[in-house]
């Protein structure tokens, strides 16, 4: 069968048999070696063919089958099945959570990574087991893992990694790895990272606007402590450190509360969009004046912010997502900081 002659088992590699199998026929899928419908050996005829056990064999057609790569008809035999593998390059995108700027860098992702791809895109909620589970449902499955690596502690706290997510990221080979919008600590050779620096960014892009920022007496960062998706406490560092540098009085709420008291020359940074909107109404209806009595500058840019003239500090989804797909279409490894920046409108 001119199937066999695709199948690369190799003797001397640590990688087990069945391991060897279910990687070299989802290779060849992606290929285009084996076609959709194609039949594939018995497990019986494959086992005599490379001299394997029938367990292994049987332990590898398996796990081909619950990923949905291959189908048994009974009577009839196995078949390839998975058409979205077939000449493509498959990539697996993991993010943390569903938010506007998540899916804006993913869609410039996808915009520019090309047809000949499939692109499978799963959200993990920053929670660990979630996660675990994810990777090894769909390892060995895809030519690249592009990875969001935020999450959160049972105190609903946030850590970049965590020792089993690490771990489990490092059984990825490394040349098939992006680690995107966060830092990747103790992961040596993997193809990408496209990262924010989470401290310095504030910092950085505050410095920007501190000429418009200085005509406000206090400054007010409303920082949710107590998150369903917890934001990096390095930003808490870069605000602190930007205020204490240039001496300016500052006070890190959790939240805007309902009936806040405002004052004017009051300056708020908000990451939340609920906090945004809620801040706003407040500020209208006790009549103040907003970019003039009282500030506001928002983390993250989107569209409704652009038209409704709220300053932000962001970084640029669009670059993100962009260079993430050249990394993948150049196969040359980089590590890239995302340009982070103060857009300047009239709500400061």
């Amino acid at each position: 069968m001119e199937i066999y002659k695709f199948i690369n088992i190799n003797e001397d590699s640590r990688v087990p048999k069945y391991q060897q199998i279910v990687d070299s026929v989802i290779d060849n899928i992606s290929k285009g070696n084996f076609q959709m419908d194609q039949k594939i050996p018995s497990i019986n005829r494959f086992s005599e063919e490379f001299y394997l056990s029938r367990d292994t064999v049987e332990k590898a057609y398996s796990i081909l089958k619950e990923r949905n790569i291959i189908t048994s008809i009974r009577g009839k035999g196995f078949y390839i099945s998975r058409t979205k593998l077939i000449s493509k390059v498959n990539i697996l995108f993991l993010i943390n959570k569903l938010s506007n700027y998540k899916l804006r860098t993913y869609n410039h992702f996808i915009n520019n990574i090309g047809a000949n791809s499939h692109t499978d895109l799963h959200v993990y909620h920053c929670d660990e087991t979630l996660f675990l589970n994810l990777l090894d449902k769909n390892k060995s499955a895809y030519d690249y893992y592009i990875v969001m690596p935020h999450f959160k502690t049972d105190k609903l706290k946030h850590v970049s990694f965590t020792d089993k997510a690490l771990t489990a990221l490092k059984k990825i080979p490394q040349d098939k790895l992006i680690i995107l919008d966060n830092v990747k600590p103790n992961l040596k050779g993997c193809l990408g990272e496209v990262y924010q620096d989470f401290e310095n960014d504030i910092y950085d892009a505050l410095c920007e606007g501190l000429s418009r920022i200085r005509k406000y007496k206090k400054i007010i960062l409303v920082y949710p402590e107590k998150s369903v998706y917890p934001y990096p406490r390095r930003i808490l560092h870069g605000f602190r450190k930007f205020c204490v540098e240039h001496k300016l009085d500052f006070e890190i709420l959790d939240k805007i509360y309902d009936d806040m008291i405002l004052k004017r020359e009051d300056l708020f940074i908000t990451i939340e969009e609920a906090d945004l909107v809620n801040l706003v109404k407040q500020i209208r209806e006790d009549e103040y004046k907003l970019g003039s009595d009282i500030g506001i500058i928002s983390y993250n840019e989107t569209p409704l912010k652009e038209l409704l003239g709220i300053t932000v500090i962001s970084t640029d989804f669009k670059v993100m997502g962009e260079t993430t797909a050249q990394i993948i279409l150049d196969k040359k490894k980089r590590s890239f900081k995302v340009p982070f920046h103060i857009i300047e409108r009239d709500s400061v």
